[in-house]
């Protein structure tokens, strides 16, 4: 008898996307040179837009859905890859076209995988997730467009979320001043500031219509919700600053001006974590396991299991997830 596993997998009906709890055999995996035993995973924003059906995100059915995932390798015919490594995966469309995360088994090509840093778990890794992975791309971004220590304020929206709550944490850990915005301030102030957050304001305030040019006063900007948020922030930047731009979780406009960027001198950065070239991945991931506050990761994170995925589609879109949720294939 073969081997089996669980998984989610998602169905399309009628009445739209439909996730079922299954029992699954290695046969109704996808053709690939690398099977994980995946151990862990976790719900992006991404993953919520594609189990709620909100956005066209799963273009194949039915499907496992999870865009991340990390575990231990069980076989591979890939050079790369031995049984027994552990590893890694974001993106490359796993949990849109490619089966994902959401079961306890995936079969995927090594060339799509990262070793993972001897500092960090299964678990963790998940705890950061494709959010947090973003996270230090977008760190890294700033860097590279000179913006340090010492260059002033470092503005984080949607703070309370998975990309902001790991950009707190790092950017705090590497001796920034971070002033986080959120629109859940009053209520998370307490959870930010631990993250390392200096100053913890509304995000109000950035949710109207942007001046072409406003006060200078961000050195740089890490921004996961864009529309008037982005807007805003990028009119506020100091000159010679740059923004870190990830996100649409207030939408995919830009309703601002070019004001900042031919009178300021601003850059603003677009960061991709889905098809990143293979050196900035295993780049971002070094920097995780050794620039990471972990028990301030540990601070911000939640373990659930496979049937709670489709409450927690819905809650990390109406903004009610805090921090990070590390799914468990095995609950």
């Amino acid at each position: 008898m073969p081997d089996t596993f669980r998984a989610l997998r998602a169905h399309k009906t009628e009445a739209g996307i439909e996730a079922r709890l299954e029992t699954l055999t290695d046969a109704d995996l996808m053709e690939a040179d690398v099977t994980v035993r995946v151990e862990a995973s976790t719900i992006n924003f991404k993953d919520g837009l594609a189990l709620t059906g909100r956005s066209p995100i799963l273009r194949a059915f039915p499907l496992i859905p999870g865009i991340d995932f990390a575990g231990v390798v069980e076989a591979s015919s890939n050079p790369g890859f031995a049984a027994g490594d552990r590893v890694v995966l974001n993106g490359w469309g796993v949990g849109e076209t490619w089966h994902g995360g959401y079961a306890q088994k995936a079969r995927v090509k090594g060339d799509w995988l990262v070793r993972l840093p001897d500092s960090l778990s299964t678990a963790r890794a998940m705890a950061i997730g494709t959010a947090g992975y973003t996270a230090m791309l977008c760190v890294m971004a700033l860097e590279r467009q000179g913006v340090t220590p010492g260059s002033g304020d470092i503005l984080v929206t949607g703070a309370a979320g998975g990309v902001g709550s790991v950009s707190i944490a790092l950017l705090s850990a590497l001796g920034y001043r971070v002033v986080a915005s959120s629109r859940r301030a009053e209520s998370e102030g307490d959870y930010l500031r631990n993250l390392g957050a200096a100053e913890v304001i509304d995000a109000a305030e950035f949710s109207g219509p942007a001046r072409p040019v406003g006060k200078e006063r961000w050195a740089g900007v890490v921004d996961s919700v864009g529309s008037h948020t982005l807007a805003n922030a990028l009119s506020q930047t100091r000159y010679g600053g740059a923004v870190a731009a990830c996100g649409l979780a207030q939408g995919m406009d830009l309703p601002g001006s070019v004001a900042p960027f031919i009178l300021r001198s601003v850059v603003l950065a677009g960061v991709d974590s889905v098809m990143r070239p293979m050196p900035d991945r295993i780049e971002a991931w070094r920097r995780l396991g050794t620039d990471l506050n972990l028990a301030r990761l540990d601070a911000m994170t939640e373990v659930a299991g496979l049937s709670d995925l489709p409450r927690l589609a819905a809650e990390i879109l109406d903004g009610k997830v805090r921090g990070r949720v590390v799914i468990d294939p095995s609950i």
